[in-house]
């Protein structure tokens, strides 16, 4: 689990979350556009939709941004037609990484992901590289502070959550892509706070990165393809120790 946990944290660390509010709103808006315009404008049938809003009220985005996003979704509202596609590569280290990508126009979207790869010292590959490497999952992060250990594993579990895996700060709940929703609402009945809830790809393994020269190529790249307007989501398999990301910070 380390590798989508590790990046998690140091996008926290780094503080980018915060800095880049708008650009979180702008991804949002596109996942309920698209979900909307996928399985409908009605949240309580369509689960996407209903898991996109979720994560927006989570960011605290304006009631009117969402109903927007799904009007236009719905084709009430005019907007641009957005298609989704991912792509996958190796990174510095070996590392395996994989972009999802929501664009309205391809060529210009994986002529630039390429050039994020190739300048960091990466490759972007053919479909089906590297994405056998990582499994679906439904993953919330939650902070170590906040909560008791054996609270959260028996709330979680009786959920129907798959397990729960310490990782730095972190204790992370992982699912099943079915599940995630249920397990997800039960926690915030508890009143648990999250610092992330999506289903993600999952790493089944990691590449422990135990050099500072590539641990700071693979961060760039990352950081790189996160701030492309037109990607979604980025993941990785890779595993900083802690004395190297001190090193590299």
């Amino acid at each position: 689990m380390s590798g989508h946990s590790k990046w998690s944290t140091i996008k926290r660390k780094k503080g980018a979350l915060d800095a880049k509010r708008g650009k979180i709103f702008t991804r949002l808006i596109k996942e309920i556009t698209v979900a909307a315009r996928m399985g409908g404008g009605d949240p309580e049938g369509n689960p996407r939709l209903r898991s996109a809003i979720a994560t927006a009220k989570s960011e605290n985005m304006p009631k009117d941004n969402i109903e927007r996003a799904i009007k236009k979704g719905t084709g009430e509202l005019e907007g641009a037609v957005y298609e989704e596609i991912s792509y996958e590569g190796y990174g510095p280290g070996g590392v395996a990484v994989l972009v999802d990508c929501m664009t309205d126009n391809k060529n210009r979207t994986v002529a630039d992901i390429r050039h994020a790869f190739s300048k960091s010292g990466g490759n972007l590959g053919e479909t089906g590289c590297v994405s056998w490497m990582f499994e679906k999952k439904g993953s919330i992060l939650i902070d170590k502070d906040t909560i008791d250990e054996e609270e959260l594993m028996d709330k979680a579990l009786e959920a129907g959550a798959d397990d729960v895996v310490e990782e730095d700060n972190v204790f992370q709940v992982v699912t099943t892509p079915d599940d995630f929703e249920a397990v997800r609402g039960a926690l915030e009945t508890y009143g648990i706070k999250f610092i992330e809830a999506s289903v993600a790809m999952i790493p089944q393994n990691v590449v422990d990165i135990t050099e500072v020269k590539p641990a700071k190529q693979i961060l760039k790249l990352l950081e790189s393809l996160e701030e492309h307007d037109d990607v979604q989501n980025v993941f990785s398999n890779f595993d900083i120790p802690d004395e190297i990301m001190e090193a590299v910070s």
